[in-house]
């Protein structure tokens, strides 16, 4: 009997080598090739001949309006994709076990399903389970069908014959293609099912949503190759004793990338968090040295989360750097800043830093904040709680001009705040007039300190 021809599987991005090599010649990384059985010649591709009679058409003849999305009752989901679901669009949603991937396109399925047919295809789970968690939801429209499969082939032969305007799949590492005789889950099988159905969004205009399962790293499990094939990847974050959770776009072709979306997880399902800014500020703290405010941009919307810093004498030889929320390496070059620029000897001192609401900041424009926090733990004094901190901290001290200055002020304006610091370039360029509100354009940190902690107004 013939031996059955085997190839190796880069788990990362997918390159296939004849022979197993300790280095991917695709993207370089170490120990990922996985063995496989071999494809065979004969491909699922003659489903789909049918639509090849397509002929090419000229950008200007093209027809492009609003009636390209589904706009559901979610804002914040519309928000993230932005601005609605897109026909003929292929959606990757992935999420640590049990966050509520499941039940947030549940939602989405039953909502669009009270004007038209939606198909939710559940390979994990069977129909009576979906069943229950819909009607403990208060989820049952007439148009929503739910569908237990893990054959492609037959998932694509009911999706042609209902011909839903919402294809919902949970996951894309159950399902399975027949041809290939690898497990579901493989490198070779998660690449194949979703070629097949990214094939028949583009084709049937039909959108469609396909959940991934993560890594211990976060990260989604499957080759690269997976998050390049579709157009939006949706990550759905979380802590697992907070109730809040967060949904973030790390890639869409329709829209803005890392935009955020606020749900609250409550015994009825997801609710959506229309105020983010006040959710992560209602637990702040007053009168507390170490504590400051930023107005952050995710994605197009200005969020404003607090930053506490805690610094204490060290015990040890050298000092403990440790931060959540923030990089590292951000934090250990504000206080090198602070060291050389301001004098302050923080080489004996422990410093921890967090971000409050599980909240990760990423941009520049955070700096000040940062900064300001770790100068009021030190000199044991704390900030106005009406003062808020925006702009870019140099090497050299100088604080640098950030993007969308004006809408960051009008949320912090909106919050109830009265003071801001910004960069004084941006200050320039300001038209602003609010009332009972100021703004102190500060060039260096150490302007921005004297102005910051000489003795408070009473606002």
């Amino acid at each position: 009997m013939a031996k059955a021809k085997t190839v190796f599987f880069c788990s990362e991005c997918g390159n296939e080598s004849l022979k197993w090599v300790g280095k991917c010649p695709g993207c370089g990384s170490w120990n990922t090739m996985v063995e496989e059985p071999k494809k065979p010649k004969s491909t699922t591709n003659g489903l789909f001949q049918k639509e090849h009679s397509h002929k090419p058409n000229k950008i200007t003849t093209i027809n492009t309006d609003d009636a390209i999305r589904y706009h559901t009752s979610y804002q914040e989901f519309n928000r993230v994709l932005g601005g609605g679901i897109v026909r003929g669009s292929l959606v990757l949603i992935g999420g640590d076990p049990g966050i509520g991937k499941s039940t947030l396109l549940l939602q989405v399925a039953a909502n669009v399903g009270t004007k038209d047919t939606v198909l939710y295809v559940t390979g994990e789970e069977s129909e009576q389970q979906i069943k229950n968690r819909a009607e403990r939801l208060g989820l049952t429209p007439d148009q929503l069908y739910i569908y237990s499969e893990n054959n492609t082939h037959d998932i694509i032969k009911h999706i042609e014959l209902l011909n839903p305007s919402l294809v919902i799949v949970d996951s894309i590492q159950t399902v399975f293609v027949p041809d290939i005789t690898s497990a579901p889950g493989s490198v070779s099988q998660v690449r194949e099912c979703t070629s097949n159905f990214m094939r028949l969004a583009k084709t049937k205009q039909i959108p469609i949503f396909i959940v991934g399962h993560v890594t211990k790293d976060g990260a989604i499990a499957g080759p690269r190759v997976l998050e390049h094939m579709v157009d939006t990847v949706l990550y759905f974050e979380g802590e697992r004793y907070n109730t809040y959770r967060i949904l973030r776009a790390v890639k869409n072709r329709f829209g803005s990338t890392n935009e955020i979306g606020i749900f609250d997880m409550k015994e009825k399902g997801l609710e959506e968090v229309l105020n983010p800014s006040g959710v992560f500020l209602e637990d702040r703290s007053y009168g507390y040295a170490g504590a400051s405010v930023v107005a952050a941009m995710e994605g197009t919307r200005p969020v404003l989360v607090e930053i506490q810093s805690l610094l204490s004498p060290t015990s040890f030889g050298n000092p403990k750097r440790m931060s959540q929320g923030i990089d590292y390496n951000k934090l250990s070059l504000l206080i090198a800043v602070l060291e050389k620029r301001l004098g302050l000897l923080l080489q004996n001192q422990d410093a921890y830093i967090k971000v409050t609401g599980g909240v990760k900041l990423v941009e520049p424009a955070v700096d000040v904040a940062i900064l300001c926090s770790i100068v009021s733990s030190y000199k044991d004094q704390s900030l106005s709680p009406y003062d808020i901190f925006i702009g870019e901290v140099g090497l050299t001290g100088e604080i640098r001009r950030v993007a969308r200055i004006e809408e960051r002020i009008k949320e912090a304006h909106k919050m109830g705040f009265k003071r801001v610091f910004i960069p004084a370039k941006n200050k320039k360029s300001l038209s602003l007039n609010l009332k009972d509100f100021t703004i102190v354009g500060v060039n260096d940190i150490e302007e921005l300190v004297k102005n910051a902690f000489e003795k408070q107004n009473d606002f």
